[in-house]
């Protein structure tokens, strides 16, 4: 199979689809690669590891969609990106369609085969491919918020982890997934007092046993999130219902009662935000303040440690795109029922039933659309 990996065009975004070692495994196993020109030199991947993994050069991305039969990347396809798609390519990266209808459009449009990262599965009821960034992203939510807290960033000026004799910050974790876990762990690092919610007992009978008294675990009621909310100096976003828009946990309302230069960091910004206030902002202008509490909202997280994110996600990604490029999409997804629930989009059909719900399509199954 031709395998191409474009250049991420999203703003700030320096992280590249594979890594050398990546294209080195696919070359190996008989497939062609194609890289985009200074792919990766931002984080220092530069054109001669890429060749001396066997991947040809090449100068632009229309070149690489015109000749690939599957295109990795990262991020979402942009507009320009989605245009240069065609029926019967396989697109395997991010996507995050339930808040972005004019994507959703477009890759209909396309008639491409659109895996998404983000709701691929495994046996143990696990999110394998958005893990690893989740994992980036709730530990950098806490270096965000930190620094976030600092008085000359807009904050209340009050130190995460304190000093002897003065207490630390208050923590507020919302959710306890990858995201949420990490970020605890990285806070109560720190020396922050942190209270993570959840709505599962058995995930939080489960942290409680990993952090012990180290982390409060409290139930997730809307009298919790309001009571710790108005408590806290930090409070991580960290919700996700696998393919659908992110619940707005945070109101408006609730922001406006909350501690002046508190700091919010919403890690559920790419499927939409879970705090009312929330919208999308970049690594160049990160925050922006309502009711006087800066909210951090990046829709790239991990972007901003890319060359870190490049290696966690191809390690993550490898096995899969090596499958697809072996089997082709058809025999690869009917033999796994986890790879098939990334499959979101196919042949100008929604094939994921949270993203058709939340844009209002038709959900067609997933071996249903790949026979039509």
């Amino acid at each position: 199979m031709i395998i191409g990996v474009p250049k991420e065009i999203k703003n700030n975004e320096f992280r590249i689809g594979l890594t050398p070692g990546g294209v080195r495994e696919l070359v190996h196993d008989g497939h062609q690669v194609l890289v985009q020109q200074d792919g990766g030199a931002a984080i220092g991947f530069d054109d001669a590891q890429y060749l001396e993994a066997g991947a040809e050069i090449v100068a632009d991305a229309e070149a690489i969609f015109a000749r690939a039969e599957m295109i990795i990347k990262v991020k979402e396809p942009q507009p320009d990106e989605c245009r240069l798609l065609r029926p019967g390519q396989i697109l395997f990266t991010y996507l995050h369609l339930a808040p972005d209808p004019e994507q959703a459009r477009l890759l209909l449009a396309s008639g491409a085969t659109c895996i998404a990262y983000e709701t691929v599965t495994s046996a143990d009821h696990g999110l394998p491919l958005l893990a690893p960034m989740s994992e980036v992203a709730g530990r950098m939510a806490i270096q965000a918020g930190a620094h976030n807290l600092e008085k000359t960033q807009g904050g209340n000026g009050v130190l995460l982890g304190g000093v002897p004799g003065v207490e630390p910050a208050k923590v507020l974790v919302i959710g306890g997934g990858v995201v949420g876990i990490n970020a605890a762990r990285m806070a109560m690092g720190m020396g922050a007092d942190v209270t993570l919610l959840d709505r599962s007992l058995d995930r939080l009978k489960a942290l409680d046993m990993i952090f012990g008294g180290r982390l409060k675990t409290v139930y997730s009621t809307k009298e919790a999130v309001e009571r710790f909310a108005l408590e806290a100096d930090l409070v991580v976003g960290a919700v996700l219902i696998p393919g659908a828009a992110a619940p707005k946990l945070i109101t408006r309302e609730l922001v406006s009662r909350m501690k002046p230069g508190s700091v919010m960091v919403d890690v559920a910004i790419d499927q939409g935000g879970c705090f009312e206030t929330s919208r999308a902002t970049t690594h160049q202008d990160p925050t922006y303040v309502v009711d006087g509490v800066v909210h951090y909202c990046v829709a790239n997280m991990p972007g901003g440690v890319a060359r870190t994110s490049t290696m966690a996600l191809t390690n993550a990604t490898l096995s899969y795109a090596a499958r697809l490029a072996r089997l082709g999409v058809r025999e690869a997804l009917a033999a796994d029922v986890h790879l098939r629930n990334g499959l979101n989009v196919h042949a100008g059909v929604v094939t994921h039933a949270a993203v058709a719900e939340a844009l209002g399509y038709e959900y067609v199954e997933p071996m249903v659309a790949l026979a039509g």
